[in-house]
């Protein structure tokens, strides 16, 4: 097994076990963690390609860098809903608040 296949595999954990968090959980702080092992793991696809692939111009960290400001404006707002909801509806699980009335 070649570097880049180790890399890859463990990406591919790593996205099945966010991806499975995502789906089955009903804790919506648990649903975003699964959300941000899901990009975790595309930011280690992506720097592996980069390191791998025999590029010389750094667009995988480029991307990675972009990724991890989508994630981090992900989760501030993503928290901040779950706040808003657990101040509403006194519960964050997710089936629990299927009506959201403005």
């Amino acid at each position: 097994m070649t570097p880049l296949q180790g890399y890859l595999l463990v990406a591919a954990l790593l996205f099945a076990i966010g991806l499975a968090g995502a789906l089955t959980r009903r804790n919506a702080i648990v649903v975003l963690i699964g959300i941000e092992l899901m990009l975790n793991a595309a930011n280690l696809n992506f720097i592996a390609f980069w390191r791998y692939g025999g590029q010389a111009a750094p667009t995988g960290i480029i991307f990675v860098l972009f990724s991890i400001g989508v994630a981090a404006a992900e989760a501030a707002v993503g928290l901040a809903l779950i706040i808003f909801t657990y101040r509403q509806f006194k519960t964050t699980e997710v089936d629990e608040v299927s009506n959201m009335k403005g």
